[in-house]
């Protein structure tokens, strides 16, 4: 009794040391990033414009530069890390719901079914005025889950048909935007679209930003006030339901949960796979399957990861840009990979 009373407090103290950490590294790498490109730039000069912008003393640099840091590379790479973090979260929430370690929004056809919603806002115009490019994507990621749950249900209902039925719904909705894109675009809008599609973080503004970030706060408190919930979800909906835990309402929470901010930052970043997919299993080898723990370690790792990710992409080809999302799979394709191979062991 006496151990497990001084664990307790060891156990945090290392948890918090390791969340401000993760803090540390995520702040860290933003700044160094900002500062990678064409114009010289060091990592003082960017907080300098920051405190600037935020009420403190003038930074002393250039009018270019301060514009290179506050509207260009600053917004671009908080999206980034908004993104990789809502998604690496929304990879690990879906994995524990459908207890299925392959799970995520990109697998399981939501990632696609928001992209279509959001092209037939662009393109079509279809309910621009009134619903907007968000509410476009978020009801494409609605219609896009219900149908691949549903099909799974027909297939039989287990977890590989689970995924079976994501592939097929991912293909579908693809070529549902591309069908949109190539009968009703013109050959700039064409351009513009397929290479957002491909994940492109290249128009960032600090209103995606704000959006994204709220969304993903309320998102990622609403997941982990359900972190128990998850944890007993591990053991079968059966078990969490002998446990107290309301399946039914639970399943339903998570799932607009999940729905929703992917459906934010798809509108926001295009469509980025493996994000969902991959980061998880590593913040699961770091701090367990705890989800208390796992669901912020998600948020930091997948944060980080696609940070770096972005400004690879930006900067390996210079002065032309790889897609962030053409970037995540050529990293998550051999992940998943090992993944595979170590569930097949």
């Amino acid at each position: 009794m006496t151990r497990a009373v001084v664990g307790r407090p060891w156990r945090l103290g290392r948890g918090l040391l390791f969340g401000a950490g993760g803090v540390g590294v995520l702040a860290a790498s933003i700044a160094v990033a900002v500062t990678i490109g064409p114009a010289s730039l060091s990592v003082r000069d960017v907080f300098a414009v920051i405190g600037e912008h935020l009420g403190g003393r003038p930074s002393g640099v250039s009018t270019i530069r301060d514009a290179i840091v506050w509207e260009l590379r600053l917004p671009r790479t908080l999206l980034a890390a908004v993104c990789g973090a809502g998604l690496a979260v929304c990879g690990a929430v879906l994995q524990a719901l459908l207890r299925n370690p392959l799970a995520d929004p990109y697998v399981l056809g939501i990632s696609s079914g928001a992209s279509t919603g959001a092209v037939l806002v662009l393109v079509l115009g279809v309910g621009a005025g009134s619903v907007g490019l968000g509410v476009g994507a978020f009801t494409g990621a609605v219609v896009a889950f219900v149908l691949v749950l549903a099909l799974a249900r027909l297939a039989g209902g287990t977890t590989d048909r689970l995924v079976l039925a994501g592939v097929a719904g991912t293909q579908l909705f693809a070529a549902v935007t591309s069908f949109v894109v190539i009968s009703s675009a013109d050959a700039r809008q064409t351009r513009g679209v397929l290479f957002w599609l491909l994940g492109s973080l290249s128009g960032a503004g600090w209103g995606d930003v704000t959006l994204c970030a709220a969304v993903l706060a309320a998102g990622l408190l609403g997941c982990a006030g359900l972190a128990l919930s998850l944890d007993a979800f591990a053991f079968g909906t059966d078990a969490a339901a002998a446990l107290g835990v309301p399946v039914g309402v639970v399943r339903a929470v998570l799932l607009t949960i999940t729905a929703l901010l992917t459906a934010v930052l798809v509108s926001a970043a295009g469509a980025i796979g493996f994000v969902g997919l991959v980061l998880p299993h590593a913040a699961r080898a770091l701090v367990g399957p705890v989800h208390r723990r796992l669901l912020p370690t998600s948020a930091l790792v997948g944060a980080v990861f696609l940070v770096w990710v972005d400004t690879l992409g930006r900067t390996l080809l210079e002065p032309r840009e790889i897609p962030v999302g053409v970037m995540t799979a050529l990293i998550g394709v051999p992940a998943f990979a090992l993944v595979l191979w170590r569930r097949g062991r």
